[in-house]
């Protein structure tokens, strides 16, 4: 039976976005609950792995609840975080609320709502580009990673955090099994909704995960390839530079 909100057509967007409106107030629960914390880990090393310097200018795409663009900016950057759900954003300003006020008396990160494949920043306009669990989620990755090239600046990083393809096959057969069978049982007793977490795996099936991402980042041009991968490939990190 097809996901509720997995649909590879012109309605890509909108069932993810229905998706993350609805499990946004339980997403960090659920998210530590389905890793057992190990979420928080990832995002830090890809935050490392960033190492921005003190006021760069930094785009978090698909920033969620803000764990990666808060982190970001704790080590300097001027972060702007971009989300496509408004319910998502609300909860990551909620976070920001009675945190220190930068100097300059504006936010850090800001947060903004727009869309991650038209992306509404110039050409050249941040030296590093993250995205975490969210290029699984676009109606087209290739868009998506080609919209993260081109606001890049020359010489910029790009950094993809999300879901990978371990692969052995037995583990990635174990790994499926976890993703298909224990999630989705989460996803029903803190959010009363199966489907929304059995989507990751329905996504995961039909995205080129950490070896096809790395073929298309060097198709359009990047250098400087390269996967880091955890826990045999069940969770990656791609990396790439702009020429």
């Amino acid at each position: 039976m097809a996901n509720t909100f997995y649909d590879p057509g012109s309605q890509r967007a909108a069932r993810v976005n229905d998706l993350f409106d609805g499990i946004a107030s339980r997403y960090d629960l659920i998210n530590d609950l389905q890793s057992f914390g190990l979420h928080r880990w990832w995002k830090r090393r890809l935050v490392r792995l960033a190492n921005p310097r003190a006021g760069a200018p930094v785009l978090d795409l698909c920033c969620g609840t803000g764990d990666i663009a808060f982190s970001l900016a704790e080590r300097g950057a001027v972060v702007t975080g971009l989300d496509f759900s408004e319910p998502m954003l609300h909860c990551a300003r909620q976070k920001q609320t009675g945190k220190t006020v930068p100097a300059s008396g504006s936010p850090n990160p800001k947060f903004v709502q727009g869309d991650a494949q038209k992306i509404a920043f110039p050409d050249n306009s941040f030296e590093i580009v993250t995205i975490g669990y969210g290029l699984r989620n676009l109606a087209s990755h290739e868009t998506g990673l080609r919209e993260m090239q081109r606001v890049a600046k020359p010489g910029g990083r790009l950094l993809v955090l999300d879901f990978g393809k371990p692969d052995n096959s037995l583990w990635r057969s174990i790994y499926f099994a976890y993703m298909g069978l224990f999630v989705p049982v989460l996803g029903r007793v803190f959010c009363g909704n199966a489907a929304a977490y059995a989507y990751i795996l329905e996504s995961l099936k039909h995205y080129p995960a950490q070896r096809g991402v790395a073929d298309k980042m060097r198709e359009i041009g990047l250098k400087n390839v390269r996967i880091i991968n955890f826990l045999g490939g069940v969770m990656s990190i791609n990396c790439g530079e702009k020429a």
